[in-house]
């Protein structure tokens, strides 16, 4: 809610004006760096692979789930829904790689990008079971978020089933807040889907930003790799909202 409220020359209530507000430029196709993953623009020929070894480390197909594809049972049906479907500019799909193998263990995109809003979303994070709860996995998302914003972007936003209580945490944990709940929003797999929205605005992203660096800061890890300070510890107080 604004701090005084603009009125028009009616007596209306009116938004916040942005000078200089100038729509951001689309994200660009170009690899993101960090210190445990590296994010390559997506290249089927070049990721399917590995992208499918590591994936059917998940024996029972549970990463799948949530996901209106999925799982695949060959290298090849997974290469043709990439090629297909994530190829373009919108998704524009990385893959993560990690730093010391060079193994292309799991995927996230940018999606329902609207430069004239300021407005992008991050979405189809599939993640295999060995992107799954390593420092990788939170870098990668902190990258993706991290160039949004400095491009230009609002509005960062995140959406799952409502059902997927380890994505709705997980939104929470990277400092999404909570906006509400879209009844019958859409239908995969043949069920119904109520969707949950989450989002991050620019206002909030500096404040966010250093709690990612101080829990990404090798002094954060021990000996062993395990974390020090947890994330959620850091970004629960920059919540707007929780849900």
């Amino acid at each position: 809610m604004n701090a005084v409220q603009r009125l028009n020359e009616l007596g209306q209530p009116i938004g916040t004006e942005l000078p200089g507000w100038k729509p951001p430029p689309l994200p660009p196709r170009k690899p993101m760096e960090g210190r445990f993953c590296r994010l390559e623009p997506l290249d089927p020929k070049l990721h399917a692979a590995d992208l499918f070894h590591a994936s059917a480390r998940d024996e029972k197909g549970a990463m799948w789930t949530y996901l209106p594809y999925g799982p695949f049972a060959t290298a090849g049906q997974l290469r043709k829904v990439l090629t297909e479907s994530f190829t373009g500019n919108d998704p524009l799909m990385f893959t993560v790689v990690e730093a010391g193998s060079g193994r292309a263990v799991g995927v996230a995109s940018y999606l329902r990008i609207i430069p004239a809003s300021g407005s992008i979303e991050v979405g189809h994070i599939v993640y295999s079971p060995l992107l799954q709860r390593v420092p990788a996995a939170t870098e990668a998302m902190y990258l993706m978020m991290k160039q949004a914003f400095a491009l230009g972007y609002r509005r960062y936003e995140w959406k799952c089933d409502a059902l997927n209580a380890a994505s709705r945490s997980a939104a929470q944990r990277l400092g999404f807040s909570y906006e509400g709940l879209f009844r019958q929003a859409t239908v995969y797999k043949g069920r119904n889907r109520d969707t949950a929205w989450y989002s991050v605005i620019d206002s909030e992203w500096s404040l966010l930003e250093a709690a990612f660096k101080r829990w990404l800061d090798p002094v954060n890890f021990d000996e062993c790799g395990h974390q020090r300070l947890r994330l959620s510890e850091l970004t629960a107080p920059l919540l707007q909202s929780r849900g």
